[in-house]
This record gives C-alpha cells, structure tokens and sequence, in this order.
C-alpha cells in the first residue's frame, strides 16, 4: 500500500476506477438502449461500426496529448463526457429521444476515452519513481479489468431496476466528481520547444500564416516520431502480432453470443464475459509478483500467447460448461500480465515529453483492427459454427506466438528491466535498428 501515499497517484486511480465504471455500465446500457429503440440487431452492428472512427483518431491525438497540460486534458475529457451523457435523459424526459441520438453520441464519448487512457498512461512516470510503475500498472490494469467483472455481472440487473436511461444520468455523476479530483493533480509539465515562432507579438498576416504551417509541420513531425519510436525498433514485431490477436479478439466477440446461446444463453454469455475479465484481472494482478521483467520480452511474449491460443482453442471441445467457462477465463491470463510488462517497458523506454504521442500510436494501431475483426467474425459465422471460428482464432493466436518464438529479431529483444530511453534511441534519431544492446 506504500503506493497510495503518493497523493497524485491516490486521485488519479480513484479517478480512473470512477471513469472505469462509467465506461463500462455506459457500453451495456448503450447497446442495450440502441437494441430497444431500433428493434433490430442491425443498428447494435452499426454501433459497433462506428468504434472504428475513434480509432483512427487516436492516431492523431498522440502529439496535442503531449503539447497540453496532462490535468486540464483530464478533466475536461470527463467534464465533456459527463455532459454528453446528461443528454439522453433530458432527451427521455422531454420525448425526443431516438436511435440517431444515440449513436451520433456514441462515436463522441469513445473519442473522447481515446484522449483520456493515452493521458492517463502518460501521466504515470510523471508521477511515479520509475521502481514503482510496474506496480502502478499493475493497479490501473487491476481498477480496469476489475470493474469490469463487477460490471458484467451487475449491469443487467442495474438495467432491469434502474432501465438503461437512468445508467446513463448516473454515469454522468461518476464523470462529474472524476473531473473534481483531477483538478487536485499536480503533474510536472515538460513543454516542447517545436514551436520556435512568437505568433502572439506579430500582426502580419503572412507570419500568422507560416506559423500556422509550421505548427502543423510539427504536429506531423511528432505524429511521425510517436509512430517510429513503436514501428522503428524490435518492439515493432510484438506490435504487429497483438494486431492480429485483437482481430482474433474482435472476431471471438461477434460469435460468442451465438456460442454462449448454444450453451444455454443469455446467462452462459454473461458468465463467459466474466469469465474474460477475471482471467485478465488475475494476470494483472500476479504480473508484479512474477518477477517477468528479468525474462526476455521475445520468449515472455510467445509463451504467454502459445499457452493463451491453446487455452482458446481447447474450451470449446468440453461437454461441461463449467469447464468451458474455466478454461475459456484462463486463456486471457496471460494477457493481463503481458499488457502490464508491456505499458512498462514503454513508460520507461520512451523519453516523458512523447509518452502520450507513443501510447496513442501504440493503442491506435492495435486496436483499430478489432473491427475488422468483427467484421470477419460475423461473416464466417454465418456459414460455419460459431465454434469453430472461436478455434480458428486460438489457432491465430497460437501462430502469433510461435512466430514470436522463432523469429531471432523477437527472441534477441531485452528484459523489462534492461530497457531504458537509450533502447530507443535509434528510432528517435530515425534510424532503423535490430539491435537490442542497452
């Protein structure tokens, strides 16, 4: 508990559990909403279409994430989201609420979340000694995949009693006081100095005019540096394989209504949706104690995912649904621990100025295919068991890891412990590297 005497972190993972709630009641009662208004599955699809737009945002968010203070970005993230939500009950009350509202708010509040984790990630070494942020990811990872258990067991009963437009005035709530403690935050701020130009003193049109080029040349510029620093060094190769794992993921979603329902249903679907976040919640919490960072983050990620894929495939061959369950939760352990080595290696790799720009880029690039993946997902269900698109993602997953495992630029990358901002430094200089001496 010695973490917690640090008041910085204390209130910002206070917050981070209360922006956690809200973010996950709010995506149960969003569906569930949209569901009832629409009548039909086609509008929950195009809803989840519309993550894709966020996604590519955040691509671009990395740079202004790095420019603005870290605590206004913070609290007026949630003060927006806290506003957006207060519409669908105003709406409800006065009789003008439709489908369209809906989902034209939807893509808004996931955009918004896209500014406010990358920040929030970014903020850690600010506020942490370095020795410490292993445990602190530890933690955030613990607040997100915790609260997501609980949620995916109480949302349909909250529903039930409360009714989906209610969820949303209570979330609106929890983003209200999350926005009154980050304004308590006080975090170091560096300030870049790519902005050479005093715009404020010139009043020719022209010098306005160049400096708004050259802020844009810049803005390009570091967009460009938070995409070297994570596709121009080894730690490229872990990149692109959890791309495929979340369309793996993304694929496995769409299905598992369908699969659940052959089990037994609505319940079944819920308890494996547990399932998931407790195994994921149970890595996060063991990764501290592992004692991962003195293992090679190459062998440390294709074991991981070898023993995840496996555990993928082999839950869906048992004729007890318990053990389908059990089994199904085990295989998103090892992605609990290797999402807190990896946020850690970042947070110590990459210099503090461009940690935003770098965790935008990173969560961008991996997440944006998880759409796709639905896509693909629901299209082959169609034609062929839900199963056996489930398996045919573990198989993915399995290849993934043994790619790892045999690839020597993957095997050669350090520990956790031995990487610090010097194993960068050939992708901030714009170079391309395979070495991986520190």
């Amino acid at each position: 508990m010695e973490i917690f005497k640090n008041r910085n972190f204390t209130l910002l993972f206070i917050g981070r559990i209360l922006t956690n709630i809200g973010d996950s009641l709010y995506g149960v009662a969003a569906m569930w909403l949209v569901y009832s208004l629409g009548g039909s599955t086609l509008y929950t699809g195009l809803a989840g279409f519309l993550s894709i737009l966020p996604r590519i945002i955040q691509l671009f968010s990395g740079p202004m994430i790095d420019r603005v203070p870290l605590r206004g970005l913070l609290v007026y993230t949630q003060l927006s989201q806290a506003l957006l939500l207060l519409i669908v009950p105003v709406a409800h009350y006065f009789g003008f609420l439709t489908v369209g509202l809906v989902l034209a708010i939807t893509p808004i509040l996931t955009t918004l979340n896209m500014w406010f984790y990358p920040a929030q990630l970014s903020a850690l070494p600010k506020i942490l000694d370095k020795k410490l942020l292993t445990q602190g990811n530890s933690l955030f990872s613990i607040a997100y995949q915790g609260i997501e258990v609980a949620c995916n067991a109480f949302s349909g009963a909250l529903i039930i009693v409360l009714g989906a437009v209610s969820l949303y005035l209570w979330n609106s709530l929890g983003f209200f006081i999350g926005a009154f403690l980050f304004t308590q935050l006080r975090i170091k701020t560096f300030r870049k100095n790519s902005y050479n130009n005093d715009y404020t003193t010139s009043n020719n049109e022209a010098d306005r005019s160049k400096t708004r080029r050259d802020h844009l040349k810049n803005y390009i510029s570091d967009m460009k540096e938070g995409l070297r620093l994570i596709l121009a060094t080894p730690l490229s190769r872990i990149q692109f394989g959890v791309i495929v794992i979340n369309a793996a993921g993304g694929a496995t979603f769409t299905v598992m209504p369908a699969f659940a329902n052959s089990l037994g249903g609505a319940g079944v679907y819920g308890i494996l949706l547990m399932a998931q976040a407790c195994g994921s919640l149970l890595g996060a919490v063991l990764a501290p104690y592992m004692k991962l960072d003195r293992v090679r983050l190459g062998y440390l990620f294709a074991a991981a995912f070898c023993l995840s894929g496996t555990a993928w495939c082999l839950s869906i061959f048992s004729h007890w649904t318990w053990l389908v369950i059990l089994v199904y939760g085990l295989a998103w352990f090892p992605g609990g621990v290797t999402n807190v080595i990896i946020n850690t290696v970042i947070q110590k790799g990459v210099p503090e100025k461009s940690l935003g720009t770098v965790f935008a880029a990173a969560s961008g690039i991996s997440g944006i295919v998880m759409p796709l993946g639905n896509l693909i997902g629901g299209s082959i269900g169609v034609i062929a068991a839900s199963s056996s698109v489930i398996a045919g993602c573990g198989i993915a997953v399995i290849g993934v890891g043994l790619y790892w495992l045999f690839d020597p630029v993957t095997r050669s990358l350090p520990t956790a412990a031995e990487v610090d901002e010097t194993w960068f430094a050939p992708a901030r200089s714009g170079s391309v590297s395979t070495s991986t001496s520190v």
